[in-house]
């Protein structure tokens, strides 16, 4: 089942800040952020056909995750995507924060704030999220700081991982 949430805000400098759940026609801005994304956090060149494919497959099965998207008027400034996993410990599903990008230009303005303030009322209004996750690299210490400052707990868990080449 999809349902959509929208919230508006207006940042101390007056620019408004609008979060939705993106479309397919997001899709596009959304492969951008992500290729400028894995560039800059970890110096990485993804391949734009594999994103576009990966992109797209989340717009067509939503079991897969959903993406949201923060506007600045007309244009989109930030975008991230969730993604489930269920918890038999609290019968109900985790959602991880990923793919998160903020157009240079609008961070430090709370862009990644409110998406996240955002996110967590979705959690709130569903009775079977559970709660927000996410990972981050060891080396984006600028991340970091942004997710302590969000209240973010990040001493409980170590993320090991296996990725197939």
């Amino acid at each position: 089942m999809r349902f959509y949430l929208s919230s508006q805000i207006q940042n101390r400098d007056g620019m408004q800040i609008f979060i939705k759940e993106a479309h397919k026609e997001d899709a596009n801005t959304i492969v951008e952020f992500q290729i400028a994304m894995a560039q800059e956090t970890e110096s990485i060149q993804l391949n734009r056909e594999t994103v576009e494919r990966g992109v797209m497959a989340v717009f067509h099965d939503s079991k897969k995750g959903r993406y949201f998207v923060a506007s600045d008027g007309e244009t989109i400034v930030g975008s991230t995507l969730i993604t489930p996993e269920w918890s038999d410990w609290r019968n109900g599903y985790v959602y991880w924060i990923q793919s998160v990008y903020v157009l240079p230009h609008y961070r430090k303005r709370k862009v990644f704030t409110k998406m996240y303030e955002h996110l967590q009322n979705f959690v709130l209004q569903d009775a079977h999220a559970m709660g927000l996750r996410l990972y981050v690299d060891k080396t984006n210490l600028k991340a970091q700081q942004v997710y302590e400052h969000l209240g973010m707990n990040g001493d409980h868990y170590k993320l090991y991982e296996w990725m197939k080449q």
